[in-house]
């Protein structure tokens, strides 16, 4: 269960609130609902949504899920109005975002604006008609940077709007951007308005978050349609490549990692291993340098110790090392039956490429996060439990008089099958929490380590 933690954490933050949003429909994506007769160049046809029948859509709503916030869109006729209207009463909704969605075909502005104060006592006279709070936006009179309107195209620089309410008027200035990509920016607003709101922030916050998000929007917008295209609506979100508890198999599946992969699994130096083929001194040289790199491989797990943020995760390093002590003295009895001893392998230098690699490791824990560190350690842990599990199946193998039979049986053990297990729980736990930018970088790395365990292989002869 504790796999499926971060994952089901991510959703229970997205869904902190609810809204219900009332309004027309736009198959084009920009603004109003899902599906209408309208592209960027414009509004083809309306079909009216019989009043009654919204009303049942509204009370299936709310009747089952409830609401925390309303945003009503284009309403299109009086009777619609009114049924809405009280729909929110009889179910006592206590806020509301109003988009009115008044369009000026003639781009007629009905006050002279010049400056923000024109702004901000607009907002003023529109709160007398009833509202909490008002929300002027400037997006159709931009201002130059001295505040005053611009009146040519090179001189708009600035976008102003006013949120008054409670008395005080909130100013929230963006960059003006020279883009036909503003279609549904009103829909975006005030849905974005919405949703902060459902997730408790105070109406300045709110507002001001949402501004933030739609000027976003239209500077990242990719500009479909011929027309006046939509924005970017998901430009601070992301998706991973790999679905949750499948991140090691994305991985090992990666184009760059597959082919490596196998040259490191399926290695001459293990095939020989299989079929009892190997030459005894090479696996004798290969035993003390994977003496001097178990010494090193515990010394990056304490690291990880130290890097991670909980309890759990330190935990978890800490038994790493635990049972890297224990598996060394296992190995030093099993060396023993090759006559090497532990101090012969101590005194042994370190070869270059064990020295590389373990190096590697070792700065890649002390330069990047717990994760770096893990993923530079997982070729070990996962590539001896596949080449361990692919020898004992293969039919090839020679078991009976195998002088490295036993060195495989080590790696398909209960107790070496479950360290993979849990580390490799612990890269699935934390991969979900990663963004898409780094999950490329921890790819490289992966990348690197493999590289450096096919390199561990090819120091000794296999033939």
């Amino acid at each position: 269960m504790e796999r499926h933690y971060a994952a089901d954490q991510q959703i229970r933050d997205m869904v902190s609130g609810r809204v219900l949003v009332i309004a027309g429909s736009d198959s084009s994506g920009g603004a109003g609902l899902e599906a209408d007769q309208k592209n960027t160049l414009g509004v083809y046809d309306i079909h009216e949504v019989p009043p009654d029948f919204l009303r049942k859509q509204i009370d299936a709503c709310l009747d089952d899920i409830g609401v925390d916030v309303v945003k009503t869109g284009m309403l299109a006729s009086e009777a619609t109005i009114i049924a809405v209207s009280k729909a929110l009463k009889d179910h006592n909704v206590a806020k509301l975002v109003v988009d009115p969605v008044m369009p000026s075909t003639t781009s007629h502005r009905e006050m002279p604006l010049q400056t923000v104060a024109d702004l901000e006592r607009l907002a003023r006279a529109l709160q007398t008609l009833g509202p909490e709070w008002v929300l002027v936006k400037g997006g159709h009179c931009p201002f130059q940077s001295d505040g005053t309107v611009a009146t040519a195209a090179a001189e708009k620089q600035l976008v102003v709007d006013v949120l008054y309410g409670n008395g005080q008027a909130f100013t929230i200035e963006t960059p003006y951007h020279h883009s036909r990509n503003t279609h549904g920016t009103g829909c975006s607003l005030a849905s974005a308005i919405a949703s902060n709101l459902a997730k408790g922030l105070d109406v300045p916050q709110a507002t001001k978050r949402a501004c933030r998000y739609v000027e976003a929007g239209i500077r990242m917008a990719h500009g479909l349609g011929k027309g006046n295209g939509p924005l970017h609506h998901f430009h601070s979100t992301y998706t991973l490549p790999f679905s949750p508890d499948r991140f090691v198999e994305y991985l090992l599946e990666r184009p760059e990692v597959a082919p490596l992969w196998d040259r490191y699994v399926y290695h001459p130096f293990v095939l020989a291993m299989g079929d009892g083929t190997l030459p005894l001194e090479s696996f004798k040289e290969y035993l003390t340098q994977d003496y001097i790199y178990l010494t090193h491989f515990a010394r990056a797990n304490a690291l990880a110790a130290y890097k991670a943020k909980n309890m759990e995760d330190t935990a978890a390093a800490a038994s790493i090392v635990t049972h890297i002590f224990n598996e060394m003295s296992l190995h030093i009895s099993y060396c023993q039956e090759f006559g090497l001893s532990k101090e012969d392998m101590e005194q042994t230098e370190e070869s270059e490429a064990c020295t590389a690699y373990t190096r590697y490791v070792l700065d890649i824990g002390q330069s990047q996060d717990w994760m770096g560190l893990q993923i530079a350690l997982a070729p070990c842990l996962l590539g001896y439990g596949a080449v361990a599990k692919h020898l004992y199946s293969d039919p090839r193998s020679k078991r009976e008089g195998n002088t490295y039979w036993t060195w495989i049986e080590n790696y398909v053990a209960e107790d070496y099958v479950a360290a993979v297990r849990t580390g490799s729980g612990l890269l699935e736990k934390h991969a979900v929490q990663q963004s898409p930018a780094r999950i490329e970088e921890l790819v490289k790395v992966f990348v690197h380590a493999t590289k450096m365990e096919i390199a561990f292989w090819e120091m000794y002869s296999f033939q």
